[in-house]
């Protein structure tokens, strides 16, 4: 799908976040509420621009907001911008496809163009066609391809296409997003699992090639994490998820936004090739 003509939004005044990442009424336990992270005041990106595929909503737009407060101009790209567009203050809002590899390249070229190089680059666009999901035996080869296209491939070819240049400044920062279902291996989601996998491999490679030039290249994998998703989960299964989860809660969308600010940051500089699990003890490395 290329990205539709007369959506780029830039620059609105910020409003305040949504106190929920579902967008509706947030229902916290006090021990919930208690270990959230503090929303954060420094200015540790200023005059740096992050790009964050997938950057709509959920974990994405999360994350976009948490570098704007840092000081970050921010550059998202998804199929509906919307709700994140208000929130990028001298930054860029793209409605368009990550999976389409020429709209792709045209919103990094606007990126370059418009705010300059690439300093950051979070690669959070991923679906796992839950909907679709099932007994392997019983999975479509379709199925496998899309699930791939969104969660890996796209991660790949934006990558592809700023390392060169982070590469060439001796300075940069990619954090990619993985699943604690590629070490947990959910029932259903094989295909989701592989390509979940396949992401934590392209890590470790890529960092290997680009830490001589001062580039780190890090995997987030969170868990059970309150986005939109949720709203359709049943109280049962929701109760499941909580038992499964050693920490006890369901983790929040500034859980994962803060983990992946601290991996873009200096502080982070000798930090790299790894996978960090997000998931409140469901998977223990």
């Amino acid at each position: 799908m290329a990205d539709a003509a007369g959506i780029d939004a830039v620059s609105d005044p910020p409003k305040p976040a949504d106190p929920s990442p579902s967008g509706g009424a947030a229902t916290l336990s006090p021990r919930e509420a208690a270990a959230l992270p503090a929303p954060a005041t420094t200015g540790r990106f200023d005059g740096r621009v992050v790009v964050i595929t997938g950057g709509g909503a959920g974990i994405g737009a999360g994350t976009a907001r948490r570098f704007v407060a840092e000081g970050a101009r921010v550059a998202v790209m998804d199929l509906a911008v919307d709700e994140i567009a208000p929130a990028l203050s001298a930054g860029l809002a793209r409605q368009g496809d990550c999976t389409d590899a020429e709209a792709l390249a045209r919103f990094l070229a606007d990126v370059d163009a418009r705010l300059g190089p690439v300093d950051v680059l979070f690669n959070n666009v991923g679906q796992s066609a839950r909907e679709r999901g099932g007994p392997f035996v019983e999975s479509q080869e379709s199925t496998w391809r899309f699930v791939l296209e969104v969660s890996l491939l796209s991660a790949m070819r934006a990558s592809r296409l700023v390392a060169p240049g982070m590469q060439a400044r001796g300075r940069g920062r990619i954090v990619n997003m993985s699943s604690d279902a590629a070490f947990v291996g959910d029932a259903g989601l094989a295909d989701y699992a592989a390509a979940k996998m396949g992401v934590v491999g392209f890590t470790r490679a890529l960092a290997r090639e680009l830490a001589p030039h001062g580039v780190t290249v890090n995997a987030v994998c969170p868990g059970a994490i309150r986005t939109r998703a949720h709203d359709t989960l049943s109280p049962e299964v929701l109760a499941r998820i909580r038992a499964g989860t050693p920490a006890g809660f369901v983790g929040e969308v500034e859980d994962v936004a803060a983990l992946v600010a601290f991996l873009a940051s200096d502080e982070a500089r000798f930090i790299t090739g790894q996978t960090l699990l997000v998931d409140g003890g469901r998977w223990m490395v």
